[in-house]
């Protein structure tokens, strides 16, 4: 799954005969990416969770509060039962997160009220309300998905953590956490989004020297 993946919705845009001009008789798509967002949840996700014993640690490193906090809800807990409880609460942020910021940057009313403005409607739906119920329908799928996928890659390293710990007895799994799919997930994100700046950016340049 690529988190540049997207969903093109068509549109197709009616014909308008102002003087002697005709306008609109084209079709266009709207984009709706399947982790709008980006890695965003992960990292809010994240620092919400941690944020609680960095302060613990920083202020009463001695208190009872951090030491259940350390046991209890943290990734580098040396139960297995902690690490599950860990990787749950983990997994509801990240999904609240996912949604949130799809609302955020994708609002399917203001589209509907573009499309319509236009003179665009989506093939088999009528403008206005239907619209953007059906916009919001998809776009409720597509961030589905892919909060799924990001639950499942920030617990991986959860998970191979109980194995090590459970099954293979081992007592120190902080060698894990250097191989942690987050971190590369948030690095492999951060480059194809700079690509991707650097491209449009290369192309604006190419269409200048075209345009001169």
């Amino acid at each position: 799954l690529d988190l540049l993946s997207e969903r093109k919705v068509p549109v197709q845009y009616a014909k308008q005969i102002k003087g002697r001009k005709m306008y609109g008789g084209q079709s266009s798509v709207i984009p709706i990416r399947i982790s709008g967002s980006g890695v965003m949840p992960l990292i809010f996700a994240f620092s919400i969770i941690s944020f609680p014993q960095m302060i613990a640690g920083l202020f009463w490193p001695n208190s009872g509060f951090y030491t259940w906090w350390t046991k209890w809800m943290s990734g580098s807990s040396t139960i297995a039962g902690g690490r599950i409880i860990y990787s749950l609460i983990l997994c509801i942020l990240i999904f609240a997160f996912s949604f949130f910021y799809a609302q955020m940057q994708f609002n399917p009313e203001d589209v509907s009220k573009s499309i319509q403005q236009n003179g665009g409607f989506i093939q088999g739906i009528r403008p206005g309300k239907p619209t953007a119920d059906y916009l919001k329908k998809i776009s409720n799928r597509i961030t589905l998905f892919g909060a799924i996928y990001l639950s499942l890659v920030a617990l991986i390293p959860s998970i191979l953590g109980i194995i090590a710990s459970v099954v293979l007895g081992m007592t120190d799994t902080s060698l894990l956490s250097v191989f942690s799919t987050t971190g590369i997930l948030i690095v492999v994100s951060v480059a194809l989004e700079l690509d991707k700046q650097l491209q449009s950016q290369l192309m604006m340049k190419n269409y200048k020297g075209f345009l001169k």
